[in-house]
């Protein structure tokens, strides 16, 4: 049988103290972790640590539970690791810096420990249990650039098909308890598991190398864009992040947007300009203050606000809302 290192379940553990409990213990598995459930008063779980030489594999189920390592907590503690999850019921969604993916059964993800992160998971019906199949493994054994794990980090990747499928399989396989497995095997199934996972990478970034220029170009323009509508309210959207939550450099993000009618900061401004445009004027928000509006599309000083809004429009901003206001009471004051 393969050697476990720990094993937690919270049946061992009073109600009161199962979630400080397996807290602590992720902790000493993993890396520190902020973790919040609406079951933490009686939390069910289990955790099975399977060592593989310098890798390890961790079955585990537990209720609905959103993990959060947060910058504050990778500069306090970063063991340089890469972990691979497997979904095998349940879901949720990863949220790393301005991006996030959401994933389903049979959907593979990866994390490492030096990037903030936020993980979200919840079981197929409520009260039930997630359940997955990791595996962890230090970068410095990975025999890949690191540029190449990097581009693989919150994507979605298949356990259905290709190299996922197999190191789904063999995952599944490793973890159950079996004493068909001897100690002895541990070194030769490290190599296997580690095999895969390279593979896994490799292909995962073959498959976006693979495609012609001209599509991946067209592909990242269309991400960008949304990105960029995704977070228009956030003051700090700008060229420099829009590039690092893609992986590019700005002066790559510039060239992909060199044939295009507009740049990236122009293409910003317009669509910040056309919202608050539009907010001035709805009704449901005609109470709002206008540097309230302003700050609801990421414009941080009103008089910057004010300043585009005039040279974009021809009026400043209260005086778009007052004409439209204006305009909606002529009718009524024909009729009577």
């Amino acid at each position: 049988m393969l050697r476990e290192k720990l094993h937690f379940r919270s049946t061992d553990v009073p109600a009161a103290e199962r979630f400080e409990r397996w807290r602590e213990y992720l902790a000493r598995t993993h890396a520190p972790m902020d973790l919040v459930s609406p079951h933490r008063q009686d939390f069910r779980a289990e955790l099975r640590v399977v060592e593989l030489g310098a890798l390890s594999v961790w079955p585990a189920s537990y209720q609905a539970l959103t993990f959060d390592r947060s910058p504050k907590l990778v500069r306090q503690s970063d063991p340089e690791t890469c972990h691979v999850s497997l979904v095998v019921s349940g879901g949720g969604e990863a949220a790393w810096g301005k991006c996030a993916t959401s994933y389903s059964r049979y959907d593979l993800h990866v994390t490492v420990s030096s990037t903030p992160v936020r993980i979200r998971a919840e079981p197929d019906v409520a009260g039930g249990l997630v359940r997955s199949l990791g595996v962890e493994v230090p970068r410095s054994v990975i025999p890949l650039p690191r540029r190449h794990v990097d581009r693989v980090v919150g994507r979605r990747l298949s356990g259905r098909e290709g190299p996922g499928a197999l190191l789904a399989l063999a995952l599944t396989q490793m973890s159950r308890r079996s004493s068909g497995y001897k100690p002895a095997d541990a070194p030769r199934l490290e190599v296997v598991l580690l095999d895969l996972l390279t593979a896994l990478f490799a292909h995962a970034c073959d498959a976006e190398a693979a495609q012609p220029a001209e599509n991946r170009s067209r592909m990242l323009r269309l991400r960008v864009r949304a990105f960029i509508q995704e977070n228009l309210a956030d003051p700090e959207l700008c060229p420099a992040l829009v590039a690092s939550a893609h992986h590019i450099s700005v002066r790559y993000l510039h060239r992909l947007f060199e044939d295009e009618p507009e740049t990236v900061v122009q293409s910003i401004r317009r669509q910040r300009l056309a919202g608050a445009r539009r907010d001035l004027v709805d009704p449901a928000l005609m109470a709002t203050p206008v540097c309230d509006v302003a700050a609801r599309w990421g414009f941080r000083h009103h008089a910057v606000f004010t300043r585009a809004f005039r040279e974009a429009f021809g009026m400043s901003p209260s005086e778009h809302r007052e004409r439209h206001q204006l305009l909606d009471r002529e009718p009524e004051a024909s009729s009577s």
